[in-house]
């Protein structure tokens, strides 16, 4: 009868439960994803390639790790939900990781942290978000080469900004001997006051800065630090300045930064020109990375669940490693030594639009998919 009602005559349903932070600092990022579920979702259920239509429940985490935890009981425990996804904070998906792991249920993280898929990693974990190791080894290497190897690092102090800090000077250091990191500062997230860390780095000898901060957090940094005259004197970098969402926000002040750049949406690949097209018609406008990931999170996993002998996840979580399968990005996998996608990365320069307001992004180099990704023999994780 489900199968019936969802609209795949003969087939089944499979139950997602998708989980996005609709309040607190990364709000704006999660709204963004949550689009690209379900557009996600639509096109899985209007299409006569899978044997299954997908049912599916959102949740609004609210940024917060025990709020994506109870999230997550209740749509396992309460909804009867199989597969799971979403979220934008590392550490909330790295809790969902265990979770995942005891409940045995396929999950699919939107957090950038390192760990999710390193030393946090397990077998029912599959992420399709490029994660911040893949953003530093494109953008570290290029920032002595191109900006300077005097710098500042500052970072939210949990498992993102963390990686951000150890990822990058790690990735900068291999590529120039003489970078000298002349200070590192932490914040809270969630952070309203970045007044005294701005006064430290334009008063250091730091010719760039690269801020391990993401949604509310990055927004209110970059525009207290244009207030101050940093960017007069200090290169401000971050993995995510180039993200739409950060350019909407902070307008004009946003010109002259650079970012790592995980989506553009003038990829030219027939499934990213499909995926733009159901956007602009659905939302009226381009899509952003956050809206890429949670697309290709159920794209690139229904694709799996389809090459399955079954839809359980016990099946699934063993066939979908090492599969090729279709992504915005062209032909993607998830590797088999960690579940984690293999997606190229740019790096970006966000430079005044022709159209005014916000910025735009002018692409400078890129990184395949398979380079920007650490060999399995460097990842800590083993499965």
């Amino acid at each position: 009868m489900s199968g019936c009602i969802g609209g795949s005559e003969g087939g089944s349903t499979l139950q997602f439960g998708i989980m996005n932070p609709m309040e607190g600092p990364y709000s704006g990022l999660g709204s963004n994803q949550r689009q690209g579920y379900e557009l996600g979702i639509q096109k899985i259920n209007e299409s006569d390639e899978f044997d299954f239509t997908i049912d599916a429940t959102f949740e609004n985490t609210k940024s917060e790790v025990s709020t994506a935890r109870q999230k997550a009981q209740k749509l396992v425990q309460q909804d009867n939900k199989d597969y799971l996804s979403g979220c934008v904070s590392s550490a909330a998906s790295l809790a969902i990781n265990s979770f995942a792991q005891e409940q045995e249920i396929l999950w699919v993280p939107g957090g950038g942290a390192i760990q999710i898929t390193g030393s946090g990693c397990n077998e029912w974990s599959f992420r399709a978000e490029t994660h911040s190791g893949q953003i530093a080894r494109a953008f570290g290497p290029w920032i002595p080469k191109n900006i300077g190897t005097q710098g500042w690092i500052h970072y939210a102090d949990y498992s993102y900004g963390k990686d951000i800090n150890t990822s990058f000077t790690e990735q900068m250091k291999a590529s120039d001997a003489n970078v000298n990191i002349v200070g590192r500062s932490t914040s809270q997230l969630g952070a309203t006051n970045f007044s005294s860390y701005i006064s430290q780095i334009e008063n250091s000898e730091a010719e760039f800065v690269v801020l391990g901060l993401a949604g509310g957090d990055l927004i209110t940094f970059v525009k207290q630090a244009v207030d101050a005259g940093l960017k007069e004197t200090v290169t401000i970098t971050s993995p995510t300045m180039c993200m739409q969402a950060i350019r909407n926000a902070l307008g004009e002040a946003a010109n002259g930064t650079y970012g790592g750049v995980r989506y553009d949406p003038k990829i030219d690949t027939p499934a990213n020109q499909d995926f733009v097209e159901r956007y602009q018609e659905e939302y009226d406008g381009n899509p952003d990375a956050f809206a890429r990931a949670g697309f290709d999170a159920i794209w690139m996993t229904a694709q799996g669940i389809q090459e399955a002998d079954d839809t359980g996840p016990a099946t699934v979580k063993d066939s979908l490693p090492g599969q090729e399968v279709s992504s915005v990005f062209g032909s993607n996998t998830y590797r088999e030594c960690n579940n984690q996608a293999t997606n190229p990365v740019w790096v970006g320069k966000n430079v005044p639009s022709d159209q005014g307001g916000s910025s735009s992004v002018e692409l400078l180099s890129q990184k395949s998919g398979q380079e920007a990704v650490a060999p399995c023999s460097e990842v800590n994780c083993s499965l």
